[in-house]
């Protein structure tokens, strides 16, 4: 696994590089987030309109897996995963990216450590979230279809999390160390098409990660539990 490389110390304790490239995106999108909401238009302007037509494209998407009343709900909560994994992976595109040219740049999503605190977070507010929707019924499901099965349920909801932590961290990595080698091969011709092919990746893998996650509210909202 991709190590980082640590910048700075905090009593002892060491700050890596991927750690401070997702504190520059989590800026970054609070700032941008903050202007954009601060200057919001009755009649919007084009930069406004695009936006609120790929917020609602978005919400359909997740309206369709989730239902519209829950894709409402917890939106805030998949939007926020999606756009800073889709920056993080986006940030290896970048010149300088994983400490080549600048120090204390690294592609967060490139790391496992970084994926599997998106998971537990994911994990932690998938729990939560059931136990708000259901109250402490939702643990019911833990032993369904029949009692035995308790102990094979709960491995299932536990391996959920390293599934979407190493589904990310593997992808991202991988399309790093492949477009590294072919740039290796083909110096000249591999660049701008592999470029406008890893934009389109890395949103794919950032949509797949959040689709999951609404699909594991989705489940822990059913019904059925």
């Amino acid at each position: 696994m991709e190590q980082g490389i640590p910048v700075f110390y905090i009593f002892s304790i060491p700050v890596y590089d991927y750690i401070t490239t997702m504190w520059g995106i989590m800026a970054v999108l609070i700032v941008v987030g903050l202007i954009v909401s601060s200057n919001l238009q009755k009649v919007p302007g084009r930069f406004q309109m695009l936006a609120e037509y790929a917020l609602g494209g978005l919400l359909n998407f997740f309206g369709g897996i989730m239902g519209p009343e829950l894709a409402r709900r917890y939106f805030p909560l998949l939007m926020t995963l999606f756009l800073v994994i889709l920056f993080s992976n986006w940030s290896g595109l970048l010149p300088g990216s994983s400490g080549t040219l600048i120090t204390g740049f690294h592609t967060p999503t490139g790391t496992w450590s970084v994926t599997a605190a998106l998971a537990i977070i994911v994990f932690v507010s998938v729990h939560y979230i059931g136990i708000k929707e259901k109250g402490w019924h939702y643990f019911a499901h833990f032993f369904q279809p029949i009692f035995v099965l308790f102990p094979l349920n709960v491995i299932e909801e536990l391996v959920k999390p390293l599934s979407l932590s190493l589904r990310l961290f593997g992808n991202i990595y991988g399309g790093e160390m492949v477009a590294m080698v072919l740039l290796g091969l083909f110096p000249l011709l591999t660049p701008i098409p592999m470029q406008i092919l890893d934009i389109l990746f890395c949103f794919i893998q950032a949509l797949v990660f959040t689709t999951l996650t609404a699909v594991y509210i989705s489940m822990a909202t059913a019904e059925s539990h």
